[in-house]
């Protein structure tokens, strides 16, 4: 198990600020320097099948993100901690649990998040972005269709009043190649 940070919070990036999972006593607006949110991470499971990869997000190193920060409650963190560990760590980990510094708005804070592993086999790296395209337009797995993913990403940005030229552009693509 992932020691807490103190007190315990976990920073968001993709599907978790929407579908967080776990109980939590706050939420913040965040930033995170030193990784950006990038489609890296080929997803056989909640957004693809072995058959059919999809392509769902990671944290890549350099830049910045911005997301969301959850902070637990210290008695509900060790269910929470294996809750994500269960559901970011499938298979054999594309992704590594790590405690990094986000800003937020009353200050710095320690959050659990998890980043891309670039030694992983289902780590794509960067594309171009029509692949990023035709990959996730054709993609589904069981949780759901890999453009769905998409676009509730783009949403949830859009509704903190956070706008990334590159995931609009990406999505316009997919929309143009006859996903709705």
């Amino acid at each position: 198990m992932t020691p807490p940070p103190d007190p315990p919070w976990v920073f968001a990036y993709g599907s978790l600020m929407w579908n967080p999972g776990f109980p939590f006593t706050e939420q913040q607006s965040a930033q995170l320097f030193g990784y950006h949110r990038a489609f890296c991470i080929y997803s056989q499971h909640h957004r693809g099948t072995q058959e059919t990869p999809g392509l769902v997000l990671g944290l890549d190193t350099g830049g910045e993100c911005r997301g969301l920060a959850f902070r637990v409650a210290p008695d509900d963190w060790p269910s929470t901690c294996t809750y994500l560990n269960e559901r970011e760590l499938v298979g054999d980990y594309a992704y590594v649990p790590k405690v990094v510094e986000v800003t937020l708005t009353t200050g710095k804070v320690a959050a659990l998040t998890y980043v891309a592993n670039p030694d992983h086999k289902n780590y794509a790296g960067p594309l171009p972005v029509k692949t990023k395209a035709q990959v996730i337009l054709r993609a589904s797995g069981i949780g759901g269709r890999n453009l769905d993913y998409l676009i509730e990403l783009v949403c949830k940005l859009e509704s903190l009043g956070h706008h990334e030229p590159d995931l609009a552009t990406l999505l316009d693509l997919v929309k143009a190649a006859g996903g709705n």
